[in-house]
């Protein structure tokens, strides 16, 4: 089980190596909610997501004799492994979903990894992963269960209330559950962590609800980041931490996805964009001082 000393131990491992990301506010999405929101902005992490933790997190923790990394990914943990394995002088063979974004594509191969396809599907992800490893010997950088990812993404949240102590509530999307097992360990009670979701990926409500983990979800969602099942790993953290899930409508996710663009002049993709469409659809959850991850901000640009 991942507690805050092995976040805090994660801040230590991955300092100047990543972005200290800022906190920003506004006071026109506080009237829109009725809460006084902090948004932890990890649009601004290197690779442009939050995933950048977990992966450098894991990196160097691994063995000196690994040369090759590899992962499934359908962008944000791709990009973040080419990127960390890179400057640690290590190979990365990532396993990319065919309908994945072509934006994403691109950053992980703009950081140096090899691509390989499968269809979009979980179960292709890896199985394909499992042949990768076995042809090539590579060592497996899960995109999420996995001890070292979710102590690395927690530090997120660490700084989070370092920079805010106090906060009531922080507000996490979830899809495999890394960020989300992570936040609960760095926050350690000191605030209550809410998790969104969306509607059509809403594995980890109905896992939570049943307390058996539930299959992944037809990959229909506009966020993107959030259609992989929840973890292991992270489903005991999260079902011990006695977390609530609030789920968020496609035409929601959209619409608040333009918001934040439009209200705070800063571009987030959809998955981070679940939280505050999350809040909106379920009013009287979100209370008080209010902490927001705004995971990553991977979206492609409108054409003008």
């Amino acid at each position: 089980m991942v507690e805050r000393a092995d976040v805090v131990a994660a801040a230590h491992r991955i300092e100047g190596r990543v972005h200290r990301t800022p906190v920003l506010t506004s006071r026109t999405l506080d009237a829109m909610l009725g809460v006084e929101l902090r948004f932890k902005c990890e649009n601004f992490q290197r690779v442009g997501a939050f995933k950048m933790r977990g992966a450098t997190n894991a990196v160097r923790s691994l063995s000196r004799d690994v040369e090759i990394v590899a992962t499934h990914s359908s962008g944000n943990h791709g990009a973040a492994l080419a990127l960390a394995a890179a400057e640690a002088g290590l190979s990365a063979i990532v396993v990319v979903p065919r309908d994945a974004r072509p934006s994403k594509r691109a950053s992980i191969e703009r950081y140096g990894a090899e691509i390989v396809d499968c269809e979009p599907t979980l179960a292709d992800r890896e199985s394909t992963l499992e042949e990768v490893c076995r042809r090539t010997g590579a060592t497996f950088v899960p995109p999420y269960d996995d001890e070292h990812i979710i102590a690395g993404a927690g530090t997120a949240a660490l700084e989070l209330l370092e920079e805010c102590p106090g906060l009531d509530q922080v507000w996490i999307p979830v899809g495999g559950g890394g960020l989300a097992a992570g936040t609960v360990a760095a926050t350690d009670g000191a605030a209550e962590v809410v998790l969104a979701e969306p509607e059509l990926a809403c594995d980890a409500k109905l896992s939570l609800a049943r307390g058996v983990l539930h299959d992944a979800l037809p990959p229909r969602t506009v966020a993107d980041g959030l259609r992989t099942a929840l973890g292991r790993r992270n489903f005991a953290i999260l079902r011990n931490a006695g977390v609530r899930v609030c789920l968020a409508s496609e035409v929601d996710i959209r619409l608040w996805t333009g918001r934040i663009a439009e209200i705070m002049k800063i571009v987030v993709e959809p998955s981070a964009a679940v939280t505050l469409a999350a809040m909106a659809g379920n009013p009287g959850v979100a209370a008080g001082t209010v902490g927001v991850v705004l995971s990553g901000g991977n979206a492609p640009p409108e054409a003008p």
